[in-house]
């Protein structure tokens, strides 16, 4: 779904455990100059100073984009202003500092934003979430970073044709912050402990986590994670030893 900024959203129904989230995208190449229009009344202070210390336009207009329509997508699913959603961050699960998952006090809602280029990926949801958006990075890039995955998927990408590794590791790294997002490390957990697949469909699911490819426009790859509340728990990611070294 991709919200009409500016015009009312109405009430989205939060979906209930074992639901789907709902899930909405942004353009600020297209919606950003609404956007930037409600931001005086939509953000808090916090987010306006955040907004106002990019220094490209490009940075200050996705930020902007990104964090307003978050807002409407939470006043929607809790039934309050857009302006009145109080947000904050948890502690981080690797250090304990203030820079941990993004949460509100407003209403049993969990979300999750990712932005790249001019487009962001919203999500919210009734148990634990995260999503990422990625542009499709060029072939030098794969090369350089392909040994950060999971062995398993740095092996897959090898392999595969050279024209399609860039699709297959964007689609990889999409699914792996998504999960760990979800989780709550974020990069604080090597991204090589965990083996989601480069193919068109997830191979395997982390315990207790549901891994979905998300459609995208041309040139990007999207995820979402979803906590699975009726399978076993998955062990505390912050017990690994390479999280808290990281």
């Amino acid at each position: 779904m991709t919200p009409v900024l500016g015009e009312p959203a109405g009430r989205t129904d939060l979906p209930k455990a074992g639901e789907a989230p709902v899930l909405w995208s942004v353009d600020a190449e297209r919606q950003g100059r609404v956007a930037a229009r409600l931001a005086p009344e939509v953000l808090d202070d916090t987010e306006k100073e955040r907004a106002a210390s990019f220094v490209r336009d490009l940075d200050r207009r996705c930020y902007i984009t990104a964090h307003v329509a978050l807002r409407v997508m939470l006043g929607s699913c809790l039934g309050i202003e857009p302006g009145a959603v109080r947000l904050h961050r948890e502690p981080c699960l690797s250090c304990g500092g203030p820079h941990g998952k993004p949460a509100t006090t407003d209403g049993p809602v969990h979300f999750s934003l990712s932005h790249s280029g001019s487009l962001a990926l919203l999500a919210c949801a009734a148990v634990p979430v995260g999503v990422d958006v990625e542009a499709v990075p060029a072939l030098a890039v794969v090369r350089e970073i392909s040994g950060e995955l999971h062995p398993d998927e740095t092996a897959e990408l090898a392999e595969a044709p050279e024209a399609g590794r860039p699709a297959a590791f964007a689609r990889t790294w999409a699914r792996k912050e998504a999960y760990l997002k979800g989780i709550g490390t974020g990069l604080a957990r090597s991204p090589s402990l965990d083996y989601l697949g480069t193919a068109r469909t997830a191979v395997r699911h982390p315990a207790g986590w549901v891994i979905s490819d998300v459609a995208a426009p041309h040139g990007y790859a999207a995820a979402v994670a979803t906590a699975d509340q009726s399978a076993p728990a998955a062990p505390s990611p912050s017990s690994s030893p390479e999280a808290a070294s990281r």
